[in-house]
């Protein structure tokens, strides 16, 4: 199971934009967490995703409580979550080419030999050909290299994936390609699925249940 119980976060300790909030994703799950913009649920995935230490409450992976934020996290519990943000041109090194944005976590993690078989079989499943991936993000489309950044996520493996308004900057046809590429993974794999937006139509077709949030929290 993965659990946020009781979550307080936010940027001001004095004005949290997350107040006691709590829900629990279950191995082959998928929630969505459905809100408008500013409501705080981007601070949440943050959370969730080992990204942002909260003002109060705890993160549950597994059975574990997390016992560290960002790289201060124990490796098995960074490794057990992949995360895609909305905003894929923030969220990759643009000195990187897509194969080695793809690769990274593979060698910060230890398993550099992995490398090209993983990222060429990624590759493949979310749609970038070989040419692609030789280039820069200032080179490609905001939907290949959200693309490339599904598969940077999906390369270590993880048993939980938190999409954050992942498809918000995609056309339909993108955004259906990579809503494929998660339900195939999970499928596959078993894994879990937090999906944040503000999509209702979107989010309710694609997860098991759909949590409404407002600016007084999660309903």
């Amino acid at each position: 199971m993965f659990e946020l119980d009781a979550i307080t976060a936010g940027y001001d300790p004095r004005n949290p934009v997350v107040r006691e909030v709590s829900l629990t994703l279950a191995p082959g799950e998928s929630v969505g967490l459905l809100g408008p913009s500013g409501c705080g649920k981007s601070t949440l995935a943050r959370v969730a995703a080992l990204l942002h230490r909260p003002d109060a409450g705890r993160v549950v992976i597994d059975g574990e409580p997390a016992r560290g934020w960002r790289y201060g996290a124990p490796r098995a519990q960074r490794t057990a979550i992949g995360v895609v943000f909305q905003q894929p041109r923030l969220s990759a090194d643009p000195r990187l080419s897509l194969r080695d944005l793809i690769a990274e976590p593979l060698r910060a993690n230890g398993r550099r030999d992995e490398a090209a078989a993983r990222v060429g079989e990624l590759a493949d499943t979310v749609g970038l050909t070989g040419e692609l991936l030789t280039r820069r993000p200032h080179e490609v489309s905001d939907g290949q290299l959200q693309r490339a950044c599904l598969a940077r996520a999906l390369v270590l493996d993880p048993r939980w994936l938190i999409c954050d308004e992942m498809t918000a900057m995609l056309d339909a046809s993108t955004t259906a390609a990579l809503v494929a590429v998660v339900e195939e993974y999970r499928r596959e794999r078993g894994a879990g699925l937090l999906a944040v937006g503000h999509d209702k139509v979107l989010l309710e077709r694609w997860c098991d249940r759909t949590i409404h949030w407002s600016t007084t929290g999660a309903s």
